[in-house]
């Protein structure tokens, strides 16, 4: 990395390099702006996401998760555009070419190269190529049958906004946007399993925390696969403290082998749960594709007035007044309509992110966030991603009470759209230390930052680098909600709606 670091520029033109990606790693320009120090912040993060660029799509972590995971790749794309445009660029294009048929896009997009005793589930445990064949998964490529949470078109947009010219001249949203429309439709039709116009998961895989106490009550009723039928590979690389539970994971490996089983045919499996961050990143990235369909020369309305009908059903069907925040609903849980479940995870927080919430909500979240139960900026340095007064309460424990660096951000992103200006500055400014503190840990320590699980994770390092190339943004807080436009880091305009 120190002949790369040397090789930076801070000023040429900008040119489709796409040879580049498959040079050695000293050979290639990354242009900075502005120009880091030898040993900044910005260049250690430059240097994770090279060690764990593969050529054409940049792994979470070498060692614990060696192949492309979906929303960490989403997530990487928009740290990456601040280094090379066409790279982000080439992030998202490598995990759409892994689209099925119907839409989806899978969580794992899984690297030929790797040995399949490498991360389990492996390919062989998936067989998407034939137990997918129904839904339309690709022949040329194994990919897990699972989705993950739809970050994608709002990153196309960011990496869009990163260099216009260059996304334009190699055609980036004229040929992304088709890709992306089709998984939105897949989950607002396939997925929407309540009928009340959210989209579920049918795995907490797919939500992406995966075990979070929120999930323990419609996980119950889940019979365990046997301990001897898998092997865990994760625990190689994370003390066994720190990672889910063996019962958690045969709870995980039988409903993974159940879809599968099924053709990967969604509505019939034992979970189903509509929860508030994946259903707020959907509605996130509507508004998105309302901006990527302006650039291309339509109008965009359907698709804001789509986001609008979805920001009203999230309300009316997960917010709960009573504890300040958004719940998840099980689908599955007693009453016709399912059940709200009483856990306070970091994920009913995360609709902060949206621009027309109406403003007693966007109050009442931000104080939830900053109260007792998540302590933001006073008893913890970033949100936990769960109750820190909640009996299942693990500061190490995966996503049972860590910090986690992509929902920060986007919680961020939040309190800034909302004119939170000085909290939104102190959890920046938290974030950028702490990352650089962990060695880009993969969570922490909400209390003290203590690195766990993997180091050098690629979203840590790529969102850190975002918060340290953007100034932060104006205070929107009296701008009208018809101005709203844009969901990008700077380009925010939506206002609080009484």
């Amino acid at each position: 990395m120190t002949e790369l670091v040397g090789r930076m520029s801070f000023g040429e033109p900008r040119v489709d390099r796409s040879a580049q990606l498959t040079v050695p790693p000293a050979e290639r320009d990354i242009a900075y702006d502005p120009p880091p120090t030898a040993d900044s912040p910005h260049v250690r993060a430059a240097r994770v996401l090279e060690a764990n660029w593969t050529g054409t799509s940049t792994v979470p972590s070498r060692g614990l998760y060696p192949h492309q995971w979906s929303w960490d790749s989403a997530f990487i794309a928009i740290g990456l555009r601040h280094l090379s445009p066409l790279r982000a660029q080439a992030e998202l294009e490598t995990l759409l070419d892994a689209q099925w048929g119907d839409g989806r896009i899978p969580h794992i997009v899984f690297n030929p190269s790797v040995p399949l005793d490498a991360y389990f589930p492996s390919p062989d445990f998936w067989r998407s190529s034939t137990a997918g064949r129904t839904a339309g998964a690709p022949r040329t490529v194994q990919t897990s049958g699972i989705v993950q949470p739809p970050v994608h078109a709002l990153s196309a947009w960011l990496v869009h906004r990163a260099d216009p010219v260059l996304s334009r001249a190699r055609g980036f949203l004229t040929r992304v946007y088709p890709r992306l429309a089709a998984w939105h439709r897949y989950l607002l039709h396939r997925r929407d399993l309540g009928g009340g116009g959210l989209a579920s998961v049918v795995h907490p895989w797919e939500q992406g925390m995966d075990n979070s106490p929120c999930w323990d009550a419609p996980l119950s009723r889940v019979t365990p696969a046997p301990a001897r039928s898998f092997r865990r590979a994760d625990l190689d690389h994370g003390a066994a403290e720190d990672r889910p539970t063996d019962l958690d994971y045969g709870r995980y490996v039988r409903l993974a082998a159940d879809y599968r089983d099924g053709g990967y045919a969604d509505g019939t499996g034992d979970f189903a749960v509509e929860d508030p961050a994946f259903n707020a990143l959907l509605i996130a990235s509507e508004h998105a594709l309302a901006r990527i369909a302006r650039e291309l020369g339509a109008t965009g309305t359907a698709r804001h007035a789509r986001a609008e009908r979805l920001t009203a059903a999230l309300i009316e069907r997960l917010w709960e007044p009573a504890e300040g925040m958004f719940l998840c609903r099980d689908l599955r849980g007693d009453g016709p309509a399912g059940e709200l479940v009483p856990e306070r995870g970091v994920a009913g927080l995360v609709p902060l992110l949206l621009p027309t919430l109406p403003r007693d909500i966007t109050a009442a979240l931000v104080r939830t966030a900053h109260g007792p139960h998540f302590g933001l900026g006073g008893t913890t340095r970033l949100a936990p991603s769960y109750d820190l007064l909640g009996e299942a309460f693990d500061p190490h424990r995966y996503w049972r009470g860590p910090a986690w660096f992509n929902t920060n951000w986007l919680l961020e992103r939040g309190l800034r759209t909302h004119g939170e200006r000085e909290r939104a500055d102190a959890l920046r400014r938290a974030m950028v230390g702490l990352a650089d503190a962990s060695g880009f840990a993969e969570y922490v320590d909400p209390y003290t930052g203590e690195a766990c699980g993997a180091t050098g994770f690629g979203w840590t390092a790529a969102l850190a680098l975002d918060l340290l190339h953007d100034e932060p943004a104006r205070d929107t807080s009296d701008v009208p909600e018809c101005a709203v436009e844009d969901l990008a880091v700077k380009e925010f305009k939506g206002g609080n709606r009484g």
